[in-house]
């Protein structure tokens, strides 16, 4: 898969709450939570983001509680991926869970500013920041978790593939 879109950046420690508030977990409407994802750390992010736009972020993103709703509200806000320096791991395995996806790169991070254009391919496991021609290497999807995400998520691949879900 390839994704190509406008960042916006976090810095470290970016926790599920913050992602999206508790006080808003009596719907699963994901729509109407999208509608309040990041508002706590950044209140214009629902209405300025864009689908496709990608989140970049510093250390250990989607700490704290392990809420599924934190990486689907992130997919349902239209953002197409996240690339940060790393991931709390419960929240990397619900990302690619809900088909959100998402690489650890620290010298992307370093390097992609706030509004920067980038384009991602998971397969190549490049990362090319389009407003300044600088590319990075980052580890690849292995093809179980590709064709997680290209399904849409584990429940999506499940079906997929005849399963029960």
């Amino acid at each position: 898969m390839q994704f190509t879109g406008s960042v916006i950046k976090y810095g470290r420690d970016v926790d599920t709450d913050a992602i999206i508030a508790a006080r808003y977990l009596n719907s699963s409407d994901m729509d109407e939570l999208a509608k309040h994802c990041m508002e706590d750390i950044d209140p214009t992010f629902a209405q300025r983001v864009k689908p496709g736009d990608i989140i970049v972020a510093d250390e250990n993103f989607g700490c704290g509680s392990s809420r599924e709703h934190a990486p689907s509200c992130i997919k349902a806000a239209g953002i197409s991926c996240v690339i940060a320096k790393s991931f709390a791991r419960i929240f990397y395995r619900n990302a690619i869970n809900v088909g959100l996806p998402i690489i650890e790169c620290p010298e992307a991070v370093d390097a992609i500013s706030e509004g920067d254009t980038v384009f991602f391919d998971t397969e190549a496991g490049i990362i090319t920041d389009l407003t300044t021609d600088a590319t990075f290497n980052a580890r690849p999807f292995p093809p179980f978790i590709q064709e997680i995400i290209e399904a849409g998520g584990l429940v999506a691949r499940t079906r997929k593939r005849g399963g029960v879900a």
